[in-house]
């Protein structure tokens, strides 16, 4: 156990594609975004589609466990990226290795999509 299937990659890009709308100085949930996509309880599968792109350019380090506690961090770079990155964009802590979700948490749910571009143009 612990290994995903092939099937579980359309579902892993679909995962990536939320995480590259995470704002800088906000962080989300595994769960958020499992639920945002239609798979809540699949929390565990949103995480190792992040191992999957940890390096990619993708913001990863923006999603956090349910409590706000990075556990992700051990698939970084050292164990301390994930919490220097997200301090480094305004991110505020409430224990170790814990963010406060409260002042930070973004739910896809809420966002705007960004499918058109901010021209005007008709």
């Amino acid at each position: 156990m612990g290994e995903h299937s092939d099937s579980d990659e359309p579902f892993f890009e679909r995962v990536q594609a939320v995480v590259a709308q995470i704002p800088a100085g906000r962080v989300t949930t595994y769960g958020d975004i499992a639920a945002h996509l239609g798979r809540r309880g699949a929390a565990r599968i949103v995480g190792w589609a992040l191992k999957d792109a940890v390096g990619s350019g993708l913001p990863c380090h923006r999603v956090v466990n349910r409590d706000g506690v990075l556990t992700g961090k051990q698939h970084f770079e050292t164990p301390h990226v994930m919490e220097e990155r997200l301090r480094s964009e305004g991110v505020t802590f409430v224990g170790d290795d814990q963010v406060d979700l409260d002042a930070h948490r973004w739910r896809p749910d809420a966002a705007e999509p960004n499918t058109q571009d901010d021209d005007n143009s008709p």
